[in-house]
């Protein structure tokens, strides 16, 4: 199996409202920090590179839009409008999850798109352990039943 590597021009070509703003070089260090998150390695859940592409390149716009420079185009509004004023523009979102699940990945519409992307990846998986015999003994020398 093979890993991923960052392609900044797949990358531009398909968040062109971040490229705008990150330099490719913000971007490759932001594809490091992908990584912290989604396993790049040959015993990677994502097994597919192609698909573990796209997860990294979701991750890498997640980062660079939590770490984008003030009047980036997209909006950092994510959830479902809870409320919303006309005066003085006031508009609430909400997106509950319970604690300790997906609210990193939340803050941002490329984030809450990888969450969704890796839930199967996410399933528990059971692996069976090694079957305990309580008697040894009773592998070699079987009784006749």
């Amino acid at each position: 199996m093979a890993v991923v590597t960052f392609d900044w021009a797949a990358w531009s070509a398909r968040y062109p409202e971040l490229a705008a703003y990150v330099a490719q070089t913000q971007a490759q260090g932001f594809f490091a920090e992908a990584q912290l998150y989604c396993d790049n390695t040959d015993t990677s859940p994502v097994t597919n590179v192609a698909t573990r592409s796209v997860l990294l390149n979701m991750l890498v716009a997640h980062i660079a839009a939590l770490n984008a420079p003030l009047g980036t185009p997209s909006s950092p509004l994510v959830g479902r409008i809870s409320s919303a004023t006309e005066g003085s523009v006031n508009v609430s979102a909400e997106m509950n999850y319970p604690p300790g699940s997906a609210q990193w990945f939340q803050q941002t519409k490329y984030g809450a798109a990888f969450w969704q992307a890796t839930l199967r990846f996410r399933m528990f998986r059971y692996v069976q352990g090694p079957v305990r015999i309580q008697d040894p003994a009773a592998l070699m020398f079987p009784t006749a039943g």
